[in-house]
Protein backbone atom coordinates (compact mmCIF):
# COMPACT_ATOMS: atom_id res chain seq x y z
CA UNK A 1 0.00 0.00 0.00
CA UNK A 2 1.08 3.74 -0.31
CA UNK A 3 1.82 5.63 2.15
CA UNK A 4 -0.98 8.31 1.32
CA UNK A 5 -3.23 5.77 2.05
CA UNK A 6 -2.29 6.05 6.34
CA UNK A 7 -1.96 10.00 5.74
CA UNK A 8 -3.92 11.68 8.88
CA UNK A 9 -6.67 13.80 8.23
CA UNK A 10 -5.89 17.12 10.07
CA UNK A 11 -8.20 19.51 9.05
CA UNK A 12 -10.49 20.90 10.98
CA UNK A 13 -14.32 21.78 10.23
CA UNK A 14 -15.24 25.62 10.18
CA UNK A 15 -16.63 25.25 14.04
CA UNK A 16 -13.58 24.16 15.16
CA UNK A 17 -11.07 26.76 13.42
CA UNK A 18 -14.12 29.40 14.88
CA UNK A 19 -13.83 28.39 18.35
CA UNK A 20 -10.13 27.79 18.35
CA UNK A 21 -9.85 31.61 17.11
CA UNK A 22 -12.50 32.85 19.32
CA UNK A 23 -10.57 31.07 22.49
CA UNK A 24 -7.25 32.81 21.49
CA UNK A 25 -8.94 36.21 20.73
CA UNK A 26 -10.08 35.82 24.64
CA UNK A 27 -6.78 35.40 26.08
CA UNK A 28 -5.17 37.19 23.60
CA UNK A 29 -7.52 40.37 24.89
CA UNK A 30 -6.92 39.05 28.17
CA UNK A 31 -3.60 40.00 28.27
CA UNK A 32 -3.66 42.93 26.25
CA UNK A 33 -5.46 44.65 28.89
CA UNK A 34 -3.14 46.30 30.78
CA UNK A 35 -0.92 47.46 28.33
CA UNK A 36 -3.95 49.17 26.57
CA UNK A 37 -5.42 50.58 29.67
CA UNK A 38 -1.78 51.62 30.60
CA UNK A 39 -1.50 53.65 27.31
CA UNK A 40 -5.48 55.12 27.74
CA UNK A 41 -4.59 56.24 31.36
CA UNK A 42 -1.39 58.35 30.01
CA UNK A 43 -3.95 60.32 28.05
CA UNK A 44 -6.78 60.97 30.98
CA UNK A 45 -6.73 64.13 32.60
CA UNK A 46 -6.94 64.20 36.09
CA UNK A 47 -10.61 64.26 36.75
CA UNK A 48 -10.81 60.84 34.83
CA UNK A 49 -7.85 58.67 36.24
CA UNK A 50 -9.25 59.41 39.93
CA UNK A 51 -13.22 58.23 38.73
CA UNK A 52 -14.40 55.03 40.32
CA UNK A 53 -15.39 52.93 39.03
CA UNK A 54 -12.14 53.38 36.45
CA UNK A 55 -13.07 53.65 32.92
CA UNK A 56 -11.40 51.81 30.30
CA UNK A 57 -11.85 54.62 27.44
CA UNK A 58 -10.72 57.93 27.39
CA UNK A 59 -13.63 60.91 27.09
CA UNK A 60 -11.23 64.20 26.46
CA UNK A 61 -7.59 62.82 25.86
CA UNK A 62 -5.13 65.19 26.96
CA UNK A 63 -1.21 65.60 26.53
CA UNK A 64 -0.61 67.61 29.81
CA UNK A 65 0.69 64.54 31.73
CA UNK A 66 3.62 64.45 29.40
CA UNK A 67 3.98 68.52 29.55
CA UNK A 68 4.00 67.72 33.30
CA UNK A 69 6.36 65.28 33.20
CA UNK A 70 8.76 67.58 31.29
CA UNK A 71 8.68 70.52 33.52
CA UNK A 72 9.43 67.90 36.09
CA UNK A 73 12.52 67.04 34.37
CA UNK A 74 13.49 70.44 33.44
CA UNK A 75 13.72 70.73 37.66
CA UNK A 76 16.19 68.27 37.76
CA UNK A 77 19.31 68.36 39.81
CA UNK A 78 20.79 65.95 36.19
CA UNK A 79 19.43 66.88 33.05
CA UNK A 80 16.75 64.36 31.31
CA UNK A 81 19.04 63.41 28.62
CA UNK A 82 22.00 62.19 31.27
CA UNK A 83 19.55 59.76 33.06
CA UNK A 84 18.52 58.43 29.19
CA UNK A 85 21.94 58.15 28.37
CA UNK A 86 22.93 56.09 31.73
CA UNK A 87 19.65 53.76 31.07
CA UNK A 88 20.56 53.23 27.49
CA UNK A 89 24.24 52.96 27.98
CA UNK A 90 23.66 49.96 30.95
CA UNK A 91 21.02 48.28 28.96
CA UNK A 92 23.20 48.24 25.53
CA UNK A 93 26.23 47.15 27.19
CA UNK A 94 24.62 44.35 29.44
CA UNK A 95 22.67 43.01 26.67
CA UNK A 96 25.58 42.56 24.79
CA UNK A 97 28.66 41.38 27.25
CA UNK A 98 25.45 38.74 28.54
CA UNK A 99 24.84 37.87 25.11
CA UNK A 100 28.58 37.39 24.02
CA UNK A 101 29.66 35.63 27.39
CA UNK A 102 26.61 33.35 27.37
CA UNK A 103 27.45 32.16 23.85
CA UNK A 104 30.55 31.51 24.22
CA UNK A 105 30.29 29.46 27.41
CA UNK A 106 27.70 27.59 26.11
CA UNK A 107 29.82 26.45 22.87
CA UNK A 108 31.86 24.34 24.87
CA UNK A 109 29.38 22.85 27.24
CA UNK A 110 26.80 21.73 24.41
CA UNK A 111 29.38 20.74 21.85
CA UNK A 112 32.26 19.46 24.25
CA UNK A 113 32.74 16.26 26.07
CA UNK A 114 35.69 17.29 29.02
CA UNK A 115 36.05 16.20 32.25
CA UNK A 116 32.87 17.90 34.91
CA UNK A 117 31.30 19.12 31.75
CA UNK A 118 28.14 17.17 32.92
CA UNK A 119 27.91 18.45 36.48
CA UNK A 120 28.34 22.08 35.07
CA UNK A 121 25.34 21.74 33.34
CA UNK A 122 23.79 20.40 36.26
CA UNK A 123 24.71 23.51 38.15
CA UNK A 124 23.30 25.54 35.60
CA UNK A 125 20.21 24.58 35.86
CA UNK A 126 20.00 24.29 39.60
CA UNK A 127 20.95 27.84 39.51
CA UNK A 128 17.64 29.28 37.90
CA UNK A 129 16.03 27.71 41.16
CA UNK A 130 17.41 31.25 42.58
CA UNK A 131 15.93 34.22 42.32
CA UNK A 132 17.55 37.45 41.47
CA UNK A 133 16.38 39.01 45.62
CA UNK A 134 18.27 36.11 47.05
CA UNK A 135 21.49 37.47 45.61
CA UNK A 136 21.23 41.11 46.19
CA UNK A 137 23.15 41.07 49.94
CA UNK A 138 26.22 38.81 47.91
CA UNK A 139 26.17 41.07 44.89
CA UNK A 140 26.52 44.08 46.57
CA UNK A 141 29.75 42.65 49.48
CA UNK A 142 31.47 41.21 45.80
CA UNK A 143 30.64 44.56 44.46
CA UNK A 144 31.58 46.64 47.64
CA UNK A 145 35.12 44.34 47.46
CA UNK A 146 35.68 45.18 44.09
CA UNK A 147 35.52 48.81 44.74
CA UNK A 148 32.63 48.92 41.85
CA UNK A 149 29.76 50.57 44.14
CA UNK A 150 28.09 53.91 42.17
CA UNK A 151 29.73 52.94 39.06
CA UNK A 152 28.18 51.87 35.69
CA UNK A 153 29.84 48.33 36.64
CA UNK A 154 27.82 47.88 39.21
CA UNK A 155 24.68 47.41 37.13
CA UNK A 156 26.51 45.79 34.34
CA UNK A 157 28.54 43.03 35.87
CA UNK A 158 26.04 41.23 37.62
CA UNK A 159 23.92 41.05 34.27
CA UNK A 160 27.06 39.37 32.98
CA UNK A 161 26.68 36.08 34.60
CA UNK A 162 22.57 35.21 34.16
CA UNK A 163 22.15 31.46 33.81
CA UNK A 164 18.98 31.88 32.13
CA UNK A 165 21.08 33.12 29.09
CA UNK A 166 23.69 30.94 29.57
CA UNK A 167 21.05 27.92 29.72
CA UNK A 168 18.67 29.37 26.17
CA UNK A 169 22.00 29.23 24.79
CA UNK A 170 23.28 25.90 25.72
CA UNK A 171 20.06 23.81 24.79
CA UNK A 172 19.51 25.45 21.17
CA UNK A 173 23.25 24.70 20.26
CA UNK A 174 22.83 21.56 21.21
CA UNK A 175 20.11 21.20 18.74
CA UNK A 176 22.55 21.64 15.95
CA UNK A 177 23.76 18.56 13.84
CA UNK A 178 26.74 17.42 14.40
CA UNK A 179 28.07 16.67 10.71
CA UNK A 180 27.87 20.44 10.06
CA UNK A 181 30.46 21.35 13.01
CA UNK A 182 32.42 18.40 11.85
CA UNK A 183 32.81 19.18 7.96
CA UNK A 184 34.12 22.35 8.90
CA UNK A 185 36.43 20.85 11.14
CA UNK A 186 37.79 18.74 8.62
CA UNK A 187 37.75 21.89 5.92
CA UNK A 188 40.31 23.54 8.57
CA UNK A 189 38.27 25.57 10.56
CA UNK A 190 39.03 26.18 14.43
CA UNK A 191 36.90 26.24 16.74
CA UNK A 192 36.51 30.34 17.08
CA UNK A 193 35.42 30.25 13.50
CA UNK A 194 33.11 27.80 13.94
CA UNK A 195 31.60 29.25 16.96
CA UNK A 196 31.49 32.96 15.37
CA UNK A 197 30.68 31.51 11.59
CA UNK A 198 28.68 28.91 11.57
CA UNK A 199 27.34 28.35 15.68
CA UNK A 200 26.28 31.80 15.78
CA UNK A 201 24.33 32.03 13.06
CA UNK A 202 22.10 29.14 13.09
CA UNK A 203 21.33 29.93 16.63
CA UNK A 204 19.88 33.77 15.84
CA UNK A 205 16.43 32.80 17.42
CA UNK A 206 18.08 32.16 20.96
CA UNK A 207 20.54 35.29 21.02
CA UNK A 208 17.38 37.29 19.72
CA UNK A 209 15.13 35.92 22.84
CA UNK A 210 18.52 36.09 25.20
CA UNK A 211 18.71 40.36 23.89
CA UNK A 212 15.29 40.47 24.81
CA UNK A 213 15.47 38.93 28.71
CA UNK A 214 18.76 40.90 29.33
CA UNK A 215 17.96 44.30 27.88
CA UNK A 216 14.29 44.12 29.83
CA UNK A 217 16.04 43.23 33.12
CA UNK A 218 18.56 46.05 32.72
CA UNK A 219 16.10 48.81 31.49
CA UNK A 220 13.90 48.01 34.64
CA UNK A 221 16.77 48.06 36.73
CA UNK A 222 16.57 50.97 39.08
CA UNK A 223 20.13 50.91 40.77
CA UNK A 224 18.93 50.15 44.40
CA UNK A 225 22.15 50.15 46.84
CA UNK A 226 24.06 50.14 44.05
CA UNK A 227 24.37 53.96 42.37
CA UNK A 228 24.47 56.66 44.76
CA UNK A 229 25.57 59.51 42.36
CA UNK A 230 22.74 61.35 40.89
CA UNK A 231 24.93 62.18 37.58
CA UNK A 232 24.80 58.43 37.27
CA UNK A 233 21.47 57.42 38.54
CA UNK A 234 19.08 55.29 35.63
CA UNK A 235 15.99 56.31 34.06
CA UNK A 236 13.84 53.67 36.54
CA UNK A 237 14.90 55.41 39.32
CA UNK A 238 13.91 59.19 38.57
CA UNK A 239 10.91 57.63 37.20
CA UNK A 240 9.92 56.07 40.45
CA UNK A 241 10.99 59.35 42.37
CA UNK A 242 8.61 60.58 40.71
CA UNK A 243 5.79 58.65 40.89
CA UNK A 244 6.27 58.62 44.76
CA UNK A 245 4.84 62.14 44.76
CA UNK A 246 1.07 60.54 45.32
CA UNK A 247 -1.94 61.03 44.21
CA UNK A 248 -1.22 64.51 42.52
CA UNK A 249 1.50 63.09 40.29
CA UNK A 250 -0.95 60.07 39.05
CA UNK A 251 -1.27 61.77 35.61
CA UNK A 252 2.51 62.32 35.22
CA UNK A 253 3.13 59.09 37.07
CA UNK A 254 0.87 57.43 34.09
CA UNK A 255 3.03 59.20 31.34
CA UNK A 256 6.26 58.12 32.64
CA UNK A 257 5.37 54.37 32.92
CA UNK A 258 4.18 54.91 29.02
CA UNK A 259 7.76 56.11 28.04
CA UNK A 260 9.22 52.91 30.58
CA UNK A 261 7.45 50.94 27.98
CA UNK A 262 7.82 51.39 24.94
CA UNK A 263 11.89 50.37 24.45
CA UNK A 264 10.66 47.07 25.64
CA UNK A 265 7.65 45.93 23.80
CA UNK A 266 9.20 47.71 20.44
CA UNK A 267 12.16 44.98 21.22
CA UNK A 268 9.92 42.45 21.75
CA UNK A 269 7.71 43.08 18.82
CA UNK A 270 10.55 43.20 16.38
CA UNK A 271 11.82 39.58 17.79
CA UNK A 272 8.49 37.76 19.00
CA UNK A 273 9.14 35.29 16.08
CA UNK A 274 11.91 34.19 17.55
CA UNK A 275 11.13 34.28 20.50
CA UNK A 276 8.12 31.79 19.94
CA UNK A 277 11.19 29.46 17.98
CA UNK A 278 13.37 29.44 21.10
CA UNK A 279 10.80 28.57 23.45
CA UNK A 280 9.49 25.15 21.19
CA UNK A 281 12.98 24.47 20.74
CA UNK A 282 14.83 25.04 24.48
CA UNK A 283 11.56 23.38 26.38
CA UNK A 284 11.74 26.98 28.11
CA UNK A 285 8.24 27.77 29.82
Amino acid sequence: MSAGFFKPNVSRSVFGNVMVFLFLLVFGVFFAFPIVYAIVTAFKPMNEILIFPPRFFVRNPTLSNFIGLSQMADSFWVPLTRYIFNSVFISAAGTLGHLLLSSMAAYPLSRHAFPGHKWLKKVVVMSLLFTSSVTYLPQYVVMAQLHMIDTYWALILPALQSSLGLYLMMNFMGTLPEEMLEAARIDGAREVTIYWRIVMPNVKPAWLTLMIFSFQGLWNNAGGSLIYSEELKVLPAIMSQITAGGIARAGVSSAAALIMMIPPILIFILSQKSVIQTMSTSGLK
